[in-house]
C-alpha cells in the first residue's frame, strides 16, 4: 500500500515541488525505448548534432581546439565524420576546466558535481538542472527493467550514504519517503553484515542496489548463514565489473538474477541490461557512444547529448567495452554493449580486521586530497599501504597533511604508509584500472564467506 502511495502521490508531488520533470521524462523514454532502431538512431543523430553546434558557439574550449583541427560543426554530418573531433581526456578537463563551461551557464539553474575518482582522476563538473532531470528520468527506467518499481523500498550496499549530507532533514526524508536502508561499505565486519541481514528480511526491500564485489559478499554471508527468505523484485550492480560467479551467487541467494547497470559520475548512466541479461542497452536518448579506433572492441568514448552547461564530446572515460553484433532479443530499439571491462577495486582490510570497499575508498579518499590528479592505493601488508600519486596543480604541504589525516580515520593509527610520486598511472593489460589493490584482503574476505 505505502509503495503505491509513495509512486502515485508522494512522489510526483515532490517532483511538482521542486519543479523537476523527471516523471514526464520517464513517461516519455518508457516509450522511445520501443521504437526502431533506425528511428532511435536518427533521433540520437539529430541530438548529436545539435550539441555540436550548441558546444561549439558557447564553449571556449571547442572554439579554440575545433578550429585549430580545422574542423566545424556542419562538417559533421555522419557518425564516422565524429572521428575527425578531438578526444577529450581527463588531463583536458582538468586544465581546461572553466573553459569547458557553456557562456551564460552559471546564470542558470545547475549543480556542481565532483566524480568519486573511480579512475583515479578526480574531476569537478558542471550539470544544468534541466539536464539532471533528464538523466534521472532515464535512470528510473534502467531500475526498472531490474524489475523493481519506483516508490518501493531500495536497501543499498553503499558507502557514505547520500541522505547524511543534508543533516535532519536528509534523515527524514530517507525515512518518510525513501525508506532506504544501508550496509556501509566503509569499515565492513560480519557483524554489520548480520545487521543489515535482519532489516533485510523485515524490510523485504523490492531493491537491492550496490558495488557487485558487495554484494556478493553478502550474498556469500548470507548463503553461509543459511538465509533463504530475502526475496526482492529487482537487484542491480553497478560501479564495477559483475563477474559470472557474482551473477550466479546473487541468483542463488535472492532468487532474482541481477541487472548489471554502467555509468559514471560525468554522464551519468551509460548503459545497462534489461530483463533478459544477454548485454547492456545504451541510453541511447542521452548519450552517444564509440568505440576508439572504430574496431568492436577498445576504449570507450562518450558525448553527453543532455548537459548544455558543460558539453563532454568524445570524452574518453577509461573503460574498454565490446560492441554487441546483433540486437538484443527484447524488441528494444536501443542498441546494446556485449560487456564491459574496467574500473575495478579490491577490498583493503584494516589492522583491526575491519573491510573497506575500494570503490566506496574512491569518494572517501582520493577526491579530498587538493592538488591530486590521479592515486592508487595498494596494500602491501596488513600495515602498510603504498599511496601512488600524480601530483597535479595545488598540491603540495596541505594535500600531504590531508593524506596523513585519511589514512588516520579511515585505517586506524597501526596503518603505516608511504606515498610514491609518478609521472602516470596506467591501465592493466585487459584495459582495467584499478583504484584500490591489496595483498592481503582476500585471505580476509575468504574468512566472511566461510
Amino acid at each position: 500500500m505505502l509503495d503505491s502511495v509513495n509512486r502515485h502521490l508522494v512522489l510526483p508531488l515532490l517532483a511538482a515541488k521542486r519543479r523537476s520533470k523527471h516523471f514526464q521524462h520517464h513517461r516519455t523514454l518508457a516509450a522511445s525505448q520501443w521504437l526502431p532502431a533506425a528511428d532511435v538512431q536518427a533521433r540520437q543523430w539529430a541530438k548529436v548534432q545539435a550539441q555540436l553546434h550548441h558546444a561549439y558557439a558557447t564553449v571556449p574550449y571547442y572554439q579554440r581546439s575545433w578550429d585549430a583541427a580545422g574542423l566545424h560543426p556542419s562538417d559533421i554530418r555522419t557518425a564516422q565524420d565524429m572521428t575527425h573531433l578531438p578526444i577529450l581526456t581527463k588531463a583536458a578537463i582538468r586544465a581546461h576546466g572553466k573553459d569547458l563551461i557553456s557562456t551564460g551557464a552559471l546564470a542558470l539553474p545547475h549543480r556542481w558535481k565532483s566524480t568519486s575518482g573511480s579512475t583515479g582522476v578526480p574531476l569537478k563538473l558542471l550539470l544544468d538542472e534541466p539536464a539532471a532531470q533528464f538523466k534521472y528520468g532515464g535512470v528510473i527506467r534502467a531500475d526498472e527493467w531490474s524489475g523493481y518499481r519506483l516508490g518501493q523500498r531500495v536497501a543499498k550496499v553503499w558507502g557514505n550514504p547520500e541522505y547524511r549530507q543534508f543533516g535532519l532533514k536528509g534523515r527524514l526524508m530517507n525515512h518518510l519517503v525513501d525508506r532506504a536502508i544501508y550496509l556501509d561499505t566503509i569499515h565492513l565486519t560480519g557483524e554489520r553484515i548480520a545487521e543489515f541481514a535482519a532489516k533485510l528480511r523485515k524490510h523485504q526491500p523490492g531493491l537491492l542496489f550496490g558495488h557487485a564485489h558487495s554484494l556478493y559478499l553478502l550474498a556469500c554471508a548470507l548463503e553461509q548463514s543459511g538465509t533463504a527468505d530475502i526475496r526482492p523484485r529487482g537487484i542491480i550492480s553497478t560501479a564495477m565489473p559483475l563477474h559470472d560467479y557474482q551473477r550466479a551467487a546473487l541468483t542463488r541467494v535472492f532468487g532474482v538474477a541481477p541487472t548489471n547497470r554502467y555509468g559514471c559520475e560525468e554522464v551519468s548512466l551509460i548503459a545497462c541490461e534489461c530483463e533478459r541479461h544477454t548485454g547492456l542497452h545504451l541510453f541511447a536518448e542521452g548519450v552517444f557512444t564509440e568505440v576508439k579506433g572504430g574496431g568492436r572492441t577498445g576504449p570507450l568514448l562518450v558525448t553527453d547529448l543532455a548537459n548544455a552547461a558543460m558539453p563532454l564530446i568524445r570524452y574518453q572515460i577509461g573503460d574498454v567495452v565490446t560492441m554487441a553484433e546483433k540486437p538484443c532479443a527484447c524488441g528494444r530499439g536501443l542498441p546494446t554493449i556485449e560487456k564491459v571491462e574496467g574500473r575495478d577495486a579490491d577490498y583493503v582490510v584494516t589492522p583491526a580486521g575491519t573491510l573497506i570497499s575500494g570503490i566506496s575508498l574512491t569518494e572517501n579518499f582520493a577526491v579530498l586530497i587538493t592538488g591530486a590528479a590521479q592515486v592508487q592505493l595498494i596494500q602491501e601488508e596488513l600495515t602498510h599501504l603504498r599511496v601512488k600519486m600524480v601530483r597535479g596543480e595545488g598540491y603540495g604541504p596541505t594535500s600531504e597533511a590531508q593524506i596523513r589525516k585519511l589514512v588516520l580515520d579511515t585505517f586506524g593509527p597501526q596503518m603505516r604508509y608511504a606515498v610514491e610520486y609518478v609521472e602516470a598511472i596506467p591501465q592493466e593489460a585487459s584495459g582495467k584500472y584499478r583504484f584500490c589493490i591489496s595483498r592481503v584482503a582476500n585471505d580476509y574476505v575468504q574468512q566472511m564467506r566461510a
